[in-house]
């Protein structure tokens, strides 16, 4: 759990396979879509999240589905997300912690969401690693509350208000907007299941956690 300044990477172990799957994935579906056509459209959509009454539902979706991208400018908003907010994080957890609340993040995102599509009714398949994203980006405002981050490159905002102001954007939209293609109530998952993760972690390892005063 401590931070170690001689291992200190730009691109740690699990933030670069993880890009590395993310691009593969995406660039395969690609390649699966123009080369297999109508076939190929299936065989990628068996990988999207799909409610749970759905016929193309498929018990790995809650797993997969943070893999696939719609597109690239959605592929290239996770990723660079992932690297910014996620290489200082496995930094200081560790290699093995970092990925276990990642893929916890995004199975939690996945699961609120169906249940969310489940109450509305909705038949449309849910993919893309934001899920994960947004339990990275709480997890990195609650340990480092006074970071500032430049919105939109320009705007400087300290971390802690940016985490606390797109949870609430999220929330809103979520409730309120209506045929926008995103699945607002996934990035809420991620971020509650971060939430609970980080706060279990906190009490198991609190002397930790307070000796580098990250809390």
């Amino acid at each position: 759990m401590s931070y170690s300044p001689q291992g200190f990477r730009m691109l740690p172990t699990a933030v670069k396979h993880l890009l590395i799957i993310n691009i593969i994935m995406f660039l395969g579906s690609l390649a699966l879509v123009r080369v297999g056509g109508y076939q190929g459209v299936v065989i990628t959509n068996l990988l999207a999240l799909w409610p749970a009454g759905s016929p193309m539902f498929r018990i790995w979706q809650p797993l997969t589905y943070m893999f696939m991208h719609a597109g690239f400018d959605h592929l290239l908003g996770n990723m660079f997300a992932l690297w910014m907010f996620g290489y200082l994080l496995e930094n200081i957890w560790g290699t093995r912690r970092f990925l276990i609340y990642y893929i916890l993040c995004g199975i939690g995102a996945g699961l609120l969401n169906m249940l969310v599509m489940h109450m509305t009714g909705s038949v449309s398949p849910t993919v893309g690693a934001s899920g994960s994203i947004y339990g990275i980006l709480l997890a990195f405002g609650m340990m480092f509350p006074n970071e500032l981050i430049f919105l939109y490159f320009l705007v400087p905002i300290k971390a802690k208000w940016f985490v606390i102001g797109y949870a609430a954007l999220e929330l809103f939209l979520g409730v309120f907007s209506t045929g926008d293609g995103v699945a607002h109530f996934a990035h809420l998952g991620g971020m509650l299941v971060g939430l609970i993760l980080i706060l279990l972690w906190r009490r198991r390892h609190r002397d930790s956690y307070d000796r580098y005063n990250r809390w």
